[in-house]
């Protein structure tokens, strides 16, 4: 097999053709082509690089600049203007620019794909399918990211990955590529994934099922996911136990699970392994034996907190810890590995959607689609909900939600509770505020801050604002910075 490493080189020479193609000769650019979207091997290793912009630390810390973010949360250290909401300083400015970079590199290793798997060699057409399928989900995935956190963004594709100078575009028509990304995939990826890791067309569906939702398309988000519950590939892991969910869920030991959908996997080696660790953890804890930078955290005496039922498993996975603010602090326990190699070198893998994405996803969209409530979404609801308790998922059981002690409003709101507990310190919560449009009204509550309009988005980096001249910085850059 291909050297990973020797692929990423390559692609990296490549993404740097668009800032200088006129002081380089055309020749090396097509020996490095063509030596690399030949074979089904090939392009499979050129698809492997798409991934390692995500990977790394940088999926890790834009999980948790959002988390610090929601209305739960505060951040320590140079993380604490996140929970202020007065903007973000020169740390955070510089820390999200990192993640537009990786966004945008994961997205050209995307496109390289896109224009050169069809014209290699060597390979068959079902091999091209499978990899464009796989590298048009990516870009799709990360263009989700972009467009969630900047809004209008440039649109890199593989029509015009060599043009420096592009203008913003709209979200809609961001979301517009993505949708149509997303159709692609589903159609081209297989039914069952190719490997661990990698996506099927059940992972295109979810996610598709996630745009949908996003842009309140509720029938077709409700549709979309509904063909990935009634596939029945995926399953909820039964727990009974806070370290059942350490494990059984989320275990640093575990290849795979039966409700994994699309996760970025982490393996015990250097520089290989789920940062989140490091990034959460206290050295009290005993739960990652490299200590932990803790900057992120929450309160017992938060309304959050106090409100949640502790019959709910869920809850244990946040722990008491004097961080030196006092006993009423809250650390996630949520990941564990006491045999982790390094501060990156935990195996827990990262559960971007599983099937309780999925779940609640279609509960959610059903009662917005029909404007009521259906016994199917109460069941979708009630499956996540019991496996907190300690139940069978797919069981009746003494702690389920009825149909008749809700309206479709109240409803939505426990989806959208049960969410909030489900994907604790996944960097969901607070894109989920913002797209029901409860931002300020959930962190005036909390923290009794006043969030403004300019706050709800990041800034575009200066250096993109540098190099790309069809942005001018006056107009294009987001309000506020």
């Amino acid at each position: 097999m291909l050297n990973p490493g020797k692929i990423l080189l390559c692609l990296t020479l490549l993404v740097s053709l668009g800032a200088c193609e006129d002081a380089l000769e055309e020749n090396p650019k097509f020996i490095v082509v063509e030596n690399f979207f030949n074979t089904a091997e090939e392009v499979e290793a050129a698809v492997n690089a798409v991934y390692i912009p995500l990977r790394g630390t940088n999926y890790t810390v834009y999980e948790t600049t959002l988390e610090c973010q929601a209305d739960y949360a505060y951040g320590r250290g140079s993380w604490t203007p996140l929970h202020e909401h007065k903007g973000l300083n020169d740390a955070n400015i510089t820390r999200v620019a990192g993640l537009w970079n990786a966004f945008y590199l994961s997205i050209r290793n995307a496109n390289l794909v896109i224009a050169n798997a069809p014209n290699g060699t060597s390979i068959s057409q079902a091999n091209i399918d499978k990899n464009v399928g796989e590298a048009k989900f990516l870009r799709a995935f990360n263009y989700l990211q972009l467009v969630r956190n900047w809004a209008g963004v440039p649109l890199r594709t593989e029509a015009n990955m060599t043009q420096n100078d592009l203008r913003k575009s709209p979200p809609e028509e961001v979301y517009t590529l993505i949708v149509a990304d997303l159709l692609e995939a589903e159609q081209k990826l297989p039914d069952q994934a190719s490997r661990v890791g990698k996506p099927s067309k059940w992972a295109a569906k979810t996610l598709l099922a996630d745009v949908y939702l996003t842009l309140g398309q509720y029938a077709e988000a409700r549709d979309k996911a509904d063909e990935v519950i009634k596939s029945n590939k995926f399953s909820l892991v039964p727990v009974q136990s806070v370290s059942d969910f350490q494990t059984k869920v989320f275990g640093p030991e575990l290849v795979s699970t039966s409700e994994e959908i699309f996760y970025l996997k982490y393996t015990r080696q250097v520089n290989q392994g789920n940062y989140m660790l490091w990034i959460t953890n206290h050295p009290s804890t005993n739960l990652f034996n490299f200590g932990g930078a803790y900057v992120v955290y929450g309160f017992t005496t938060e309304s959050f907190y106090k409100n949640w039922d502790s019959g709910d498993i869920r809850k244990a996975l946040w722990q008491p810890v004097n961080i030196g603010l006092g006993a009423n602090t809250l650390i996630s326990a949520k990941f564990a590995d006491a045999n982790a190699i390094s501060q990156q070198g935990a195996g827990n893998d990262d559960p971007v959607y599983g099937l309780n994405d999925v779940l609640l996803i279609y509960a959610e969209a059903a009662a917005r689609a029909g404007n009521s409530v259906t016994p199917e979404a109460v069941e979708a609801l009630n499956r996540v909900h019991r496996r907190a308790y300690g139940k069978v998922p797919a069981s009746p059981s003494t702690v389920d939600f009825k149909v008749a002690d809700y309206t479709a409003a109240t409803f939505i709101d426990r989806v959208i509770q049960e969410r909030a507990y489900e994907f604790l310190y996944l960097g969901k919560r607070y894109l989920d505020l913002k797209r029901i449009g409860k931002v300020k009204e959930a962190i005036k509550a909390v923290k009794g801050i006043d969030v403004a309009d300019k706050h709800l988005l990041w800034p575009i980096p200066v250096s993109e604002l540098n190099f790309n001249e069809a942005l001018d910085p006056a107009t294009d850059q987001n309000p506020g910075y």
